[in-house]
């Protein structure tokens, strides 16, 4: 129902024969870029504002360009790129014969043996193309050079900008890609030195020793003494251009990356089921990179697994499960049923147990998979209890209608234009008798509610209205990756804070406040909902988001966090709803989001 902004997208391909082997099996040269288009285009949800690729060539001769980079903003990025790179291409060939296997031509740009993508989805507010994935650092050795791209977001870029400035570095933006370009571009350098000073005390000298060093260089020593610096959720993608190439996942396992390799390919992609489908390829040949560890292929094609930072206890994003990857993924699937099955033993009582009168809808169209979980267990009650499963009534409700430019109007008008960007289908609730069950994967804001959605279901006439989560409350801010930095955003947050405030409490807020502001550790924001039941503030929350015009009964339905972790047991990471951060720096950016909404600060 609200759109969030979240972890973007990376994809990573290394071609492990000659390129000429690629043209005789499959007909193209260009089955690697192919490929990588699948790879993006398939996780388009992942990132809307922007896209860009890079591409190595490892065969390519002094004087001839071996590192390419497309780069465009907006909606239709992957689109832009590719044909981008189609267009440089087809000017490359023009009066050329066609490739052959063998042949000795140049070849055009974009053809090579590695390949990186990127889909972004900014969460610090910043956008235009200076801020779109890959970044590039040039240099004449081929080894120096470095493409950077993640789906990331750390808590310390503060510290890491101050911690490059003071080895006498200058990045060019204060953005957190730049930084962290220039801080694994000056490990990168490091290496290369190491390995120069080795090779050159061996005699070598020119090509001999440039060949050297590249076939000698090791990523992980450059992670090894980049990362330990980094407080955060991401998985990191680089490429050289002397053809290294590495996927490193944070210790916390927050981010996730998946990969396969057989004798022809490795791909690394943020979700399994694209791969699956890029490749044809079961379930079963994909691995999940393991937190702290990074998969690095060599120049020679050698691909590897490399522990470079010790697992921390795990903390796998959940959201990505409730609402951000493809629902297509097996587990995410049966994952999401679980959660709207769970949610059956609340929806019950709310509606006095009777079937026969209630309609049960969705919101579009995330909360799809969990609204038929949802029915398998009203079903499953009917047989239960004896009742005929003819008594369960679904129909689709809910319709998203047209994305409405509402930024033109302004006051009363805008909302009425919002109200408008949901319709439903009328003739299918019997007015005043059929109660109205809707799920949803997620309220945050609570805006779409309050503005749209109660609105117009309330066009119905329903007996009741019940709006279901299958997720919990979300009552904090989150620092890796999701846009839902600020406090005071959270419709959990302003019910809470409504609350202390009916029952005079309000030294509370001033106690967490000057708390925020002493401790250097925990989470002090927690003791805003101590007070409180779940039910105290879904009952606040329906009093907030419910129009006065509207005259029927609302009632709001949360997943518990109990419900949450027996739903989905592998992705333990739930601080938005808990409150539980597992680095240091979301601890102390949920401290300054608390102090920012106390002294009323608009800031991130």
């Amino acid at each position: 129902m609200e759109q969030l902004k979240h972890e973007c997208g990376v994809a990573m391909i290394r071609l492990l024969k000659p390129l000429e082997y690629y043209h005789e099996k499959y007909g193209t040269m260009h089955y690697a870029l192919n490929k990588l288009y699948l790879l993006m285009e398939k996780q388009h949800n992942r990132g809307q504002e922007g896209a860009g690729l890079a591409c190595v060539r490892l065969s390519a001769k002094p004087g001839d360009e071996y590192m390419f980079r497309q780069r465009a903003a907006g909606t239709t990025a992957i689109t832009e790129i590719f044909n981008a790179v189609h267009q440089q291409q087809v000017e490359a060939e023009k009066g050329k014969d066609d490739l052959t296997h063998g042949g000795k031509r140049e070849l055009p740009p974009f053809i090579g043996e590695l390949y990186m993508g990127h889909l972004r989805y900014s969460t610090t507010g910043k956008s235009g193309l200076d801020y779109i994935h890959p970044f590039l650092r040039r240099n004449n050795w081929r080894a120096k050079n470095l493409a950077l791209c993640g789906n990331f977001n750390l808590t310390n870029v503060d510290e890491i900008f101050q911690r490059i400035v003071a080895n006498g570095q200058h990045p060019r933006k204060y953005a957190d890609t730049h930084i962290l370009l220039e801080q694994v571009g000056h490990r990168l350098d490091r290496e290369v030195e190491r390995v120069y000073n080795r090779c050159s005390a061996e005699g070598k000298t020119g090509l001999e020793l440039t060949h050297a060093i590249e076939k000698s260089v090791d990523m992980a020593n450059v992670l090894r003494t980049s990362s330990c610096y980094w407080d955060g959720g991401y998985v990191m993608c680089g490429i050289t251009g002397s053809g290294e190439s590495f996927a490193l996942r944070d210790p916390w396992g927050i981010r996730t990356a998946f990969w396969y390799q057989d004798d022809e390919i490795m791909m690394l992609a943020s979700e399994r089921p694209v791969i699956q489908t890029t490749l044809d390829v079961s379930i079963d040949e994909i691995h999940e990179l393991e937190p702290g560890q990074a998969l690095i292929a060599r120049q020679d094609g050698s691909i590897r697994l490399e522990q470079i930072n010790k697992k921390k206890p795990l903390s796998a994003c959940s959201f990505e499960r409730i609402y951000f990857s493809r629902g297509s993924d097996s587990d995410i699937y049966r994952e999401r049923k679980e959660l709207g099955r769970l949610l059956v033993s609340q929806i019950l009582p709310a509606i006095d147990y009777d079937i026969q009168h209630t309609i049960f809808s969705y919101i579009p169209n995330t909360a799809e998979v969990a609204y038929h979980g949802m029915m398998d267990g009203i079903r499953q009650h009917c047989v239960d209890t004896g009742q005929s499963l003819s008594l369960v009534r679904a129909e689709k409700v809910v319709w998203k209608d047209i994305k409405l430019r509402t930024f033109i109007a302004e006051g009363n008008s805008r909302n009425d234009l919002a109200a408008h960007v949901y319709d439903i289908t009328y003739g299918s609730v019997v007015p005043n008798v059929d109660n109205l069950v809707i799920i949803d994967d997620s309220i945050v804001r609570g805006t779409t509610l309050r503005e749209s959605i109660i609105r117009i279901l309330f066009r119905l006439h329903p007996r009741k209205i019940i709006i279901v989560s299958s997720a919990p409350q979300v009552r904090y801010p989150d620092f890796y990756g999701i846009d839902m930095s600020g406090m005071g955003q959270f419709i959990a947050f302003k019910a809470a804070v409504s609350l202390i405030r009916e029952r005079n409490m309000e030294p509370l807020l001033n106690e967490v406040y000057e708390a925020c502001k002493s401790d250097d550790s925990g989470n002090p924001v927690r003791r805003i909902y101590h007070p409180f039941t779940a039910e105290e503030l879904n009952r606040k929350m329906v009093e907030l988001l419910q129009p006065k015009d509207v005259l029927v009964p609302v009632q709001l339905i949360f997943q518990s966090l109990e419900g949450l972790h027996q739903a989905i047991p592998r992705h333990a990471g739930d601080w938005y709803f808990s409150g539980n951060y597992p680095t240091p720096g979301g601890e102390k950016l949920c401290r300054q989001a608390y102090i920012n909404w106390y002294e009323n600060k608009n800031e991130r």
